[in-house]
């Protein structure tokens, strides 16, 4: 057993951290307990399935089983990372429902004026068309889901019919030119049953809830054809939830001001990082995780790249016709888990370099234990890879949900891939306890054995790494197939792609960071544990029920049009507080001249501006407004608002932590920290240039056109032909960020090299 040692005792906690302690803990019940009742509420509001929906003579025009089993198509031919559904997914293509929304309302005035005035709807004067389109508003918003047995309109059911079987026809054709990739995975069956799924889902956007003068959607999208617009409530709980940010922001700042930032009495310092001592030998294993984050995030920006491309010329790659082997949802699956891979193994790996550090020893076996551990994370990336592809392609067939893609935006790998990543999180956070173990029975017993000393910076840091492993959990309900209702399957959705990301992630950021800022003599043990006590309480308060904005519009109770607005705004609080304890820290750092890390704070720096820009400003200071975001949502500026956040505030933590590592691994040998810097400043140029060149360029244009003409119009290709050159303008950002990479991949391997040297 190798030992680590460490000088010191942990100071006494001080009277404001055992406050901050009982409001961290009154918070965390506080707010789960009001996340178990909106997730009853939302499981007994969300949009009904009709057991049957049938014409005026009795006839079926389709029933539940048909539309349960094209959910299933709709996910198995991944048709979520070629377009949306209720705005959720890829930008790319058209918004399903809102598309097909449009088709069957114009399709109900064709078949109300043949049935009146024996016209096309285009045929007759305005006055038989107002009347005509009035008519139709009413039949579709007069149709009530709720029934078990509903009884559609004439016209309704004829429009239902001839639109089920023109999609389904249209899924199962290339369409290059838009660049659509046909669905391989679907038959003539599966692909007019997903048809009767859309189409279904295209009806509760505009069928009216019970007793409510809004839709199941709560009147999204934006569509003046069929008389949605935003509800009252959409206005007034945006003006509340602006009043009461704004006041919050107040507050924090007073409270940080006076209980937190001031120094406390017996303060103590562990510089234990300041100190350069041998690695050990499960240290020195990490090798391996820089080169598969250099590695990944490579392969993201490639993708990425042509992706981008695609928005330009949908017809092929510089005349390579890519698209028939490589579809465009695969190419946007491979995008967007891409970060959580390299991110995640980034998080894995820098965990790992600390446990022997915290525990004070390298625990039998630990070297083992790592190396595991990154095989485990091989086998899962590149099983899933696999798995992806071959389900989009129809390969695998039976087994699609299993082995395949999944078809949930973020969530694409099979289930299989996904309950092996939980037990691999898992056991990394095990890993750690067994590591942490000693220590934190220590810190414990020097509190005198209250229970205020399971609270100390290493106890939250490792409760940090349980929730990662724990929330990413949720996404996997119900286990053994999918839900039959994609407005259950979306809530389950975000609680990975929201709690995982904005609460789990968050914590871990808070606590990794505060201890990295006490282990390099920064700042005092003290001064560390109150100001993450204070940032977990913020983030548990915006980030449990602030899961909310993004369940506005997708079929989910109109509760959350109240509570994820109000909550969501609070998400700004901790990202404020994140930039003020940047602006301290690198004071800190500019009066120390021996300071080493440099490089690595440099990132970590980086990271808490783009947080509070990309997730603050860009998200919950904007975008999460329900009037905002009603019209928003799934735009260009969607895209700003997901770029800028998760490569600014936790990719650029992770290549932060990665140089911290490597800069005490390399010890008092040579070391530079020019090439990373440029990286950095590459990186980060990559980003302003997105945002302005191509992001902001678009969606401006798109949000406008959503307001002025509906979203299915913001979403067509009609729109986006008018975007062409801002679209190659997406391209110098491009070359700035991977160059970026490049050298950031070149500097990792040389810097591995000289130490397998030394």
């Amino acid at each position: 057993m190798e030992t680590m040692v460490t000088d010191g005792h942990a100071g006494p906690q001080d009277k404001v951290s055992k406050i901050l302690i009982w409001v961290l803990l009154i918070a965390t019940a506080l707010c789960w307990f009001g996340m178990v009742l909106a997730t009853r509420a939302t499981y007994q509001q969300a949009a009904p399935i009709p057991q049957q929906m049938v014409a005026l003579d009795g006839s079926i025009v389709t029933n539940y089983d048909n539309i349960v089993a094209g959910k299933s198509g709709f996910q198995k031919a991944d048709l979520m990372d070629y377009g949306s559904l209720y705005g959720m997914g890829s930008a790319f293509g058209v918004d399903f429902t809102a598309e097909y929304l449009v088709e069957l309302a114009k399709t109900v005035q064709n078949n109300l004026a043949q049935a009146q005035y024996g016209k096309t709807f285009e045929a007759l004067n305005p006055d038989q068309q107002f009347g005509i389109t009035h008519t139709m508003q009413s039949q579709l918003q007069g149709i009530d889901l709720t029934q078990p047995r509903v009884v559609l309109p004439d016209a309704v059911a004829q429009a239902m019919r001839t639109l089920s079987e023109r999609i389904s026809i249209s899924l199962r054709q290339d369409d290059f030119a838009k660049g659509y990739t046909k669905a391989r995975s679907l038959d003539v069956a599966t692909a007019k049953q997903t048809a009767d799924f859309l189409l279904y889902s295209s009806l509760t956007t505009v069928a009216r809830r019970p007793h409510k003068d809004f839709s199941w959607t709560t009147n999204w999208p934006s569509e003046p054809l069929v008389g949605n617009y935003p509800t009252a409530a959409t206005f007034e709980w945006t003006w509340i939830s602006l009043t009461l940010m704004l006041f919050a922001v107040g507050v924090v700042l007073v409270i940080f001001r006076l209980w937190i930032e001031p120094k406390a009495e017996n303060e103590t310092f562990e510089p234990t990082l300041r100190i350069f001592k041998t690695p050990t030998s499960s240290q020195k294993a990490l090798w391996k995780y820089f080169l598969v984050v250099a590695a990944v995030l490579l392969l993201q920006i490639f993708v990425g790249a042509i992706m981008g491309h695609y928005y330009t010329d949908r017809a092929s790659f510089y005349g390579i016709e890519l698209d028939k082997w490589l579809p465009f949802a695969f190419l946007r699956s491979v995008h967007v888990q891409a970060p959580i891979i390299w991110i995640g193994v980034s998080w894995i790996g820098a965990g790992l370099f600390l446990a022997p550090m915290i525990g004070r020893t390298e625990p039998k076996g630990q070297r083992f234990l790592v190396n595991l551990i990154f095989w485990v994370l091989v086998v899962i990336v590149g099983g899933a890879l696999v798995g992806d592809y071959l389900g989009i392609m129809g390969v695998i067939d039976q087994h699609w949900f299993w082995l395949g893609n999944q078809g949930l935006s973020y969530l694409e790998l099979g289930r299989f891939w996904q309950i092996l990543f939980f037990v691999g999180l898992m056991v990394w956070s095990l890993v750690l306890l067994r590591a942490f173990w000693s220590t934190l029975v220590t810190l414990f017993k020097q509190a005198g054995g209250s229970f205020y000393g399971w609270f100390r910076i290493e106890h939250l840091l490792w409760m940090s790494t349980l929730s990662v492993a724990l929330l990413y959990a949720f996404g996997m309900i119900p286990l053994g197939s999918p839900n039959p209702s994609f407005s259950i399957t979306d809530f389950w959705r975000w609680w990975v792609v929201h709690l995982w990301v904005e609460l789990a992630f968050e914590l871990f950021t808070a606590s990794i960071t505060g201890y990295f800022l006490m282990a390099l003599g920064l700042v005092s043990r003290q001064m560390v544990e109150r100001a993450v006590l204070f940032e977990w309480i913020l983030i548990l308060v915006g980030g449990v029920l602030g899961t909310g904005h993004h369940l506005y519009w997708a079929g989910e109770p109109d509760l959350w049009v109240g509570v994820g607005s109000m909550f969501s705004f609070l998400e700004v609080l901790p990202l404020i507080l994140l930039v003020l304890e940047a602006i301290e820290q690198q004071r800190h750092i500019q009066g120390q001249q021996d300071f080493s890390y440099r490089l690595a704070y440099l990132y970590i720096l980086g990271s808490a501006f783009w947080n509070f820009v990309g997730a603050g400003v860009f998200g919950g200071g904007t975008l999460n407004a329900p009037l905002v975001n009603y019209y928003e949502h799934g735009t260009f500026l969607t895209l700003n608002h997901a770029h800028t956040s998760m490569f600014g505030a936790f990719g650029l933590l992770a290549i932060g932590l990665l140089y911290m590592v490597l800069r005490y691994l390399t010890g008092q040998r040579p070391w530079s920290d020019r090439v990373g810097e440029w990286a950095f400043w590459l990186y980060n140029i990559g980003l302003v240039m997105w945002t302005f060149m191509n992001f902001y360029p678009v969606g401006w244009p798109q949000l406008e056109a959503v307001y002025t003409h509906g979203y299915a119009y913001a979403r067509s290709q009609a729109f986006y032909d008018t975007t062409i050159y801002w679209q190659w303008m997406r391209m110098p950002g491009d070359i700035v960020f991977a160059f970026g990479a490049l050298l950031m991949a070149w500097d990792f391997i040389m810097k591995l090299l000289a130490q397998r040297k030394a």
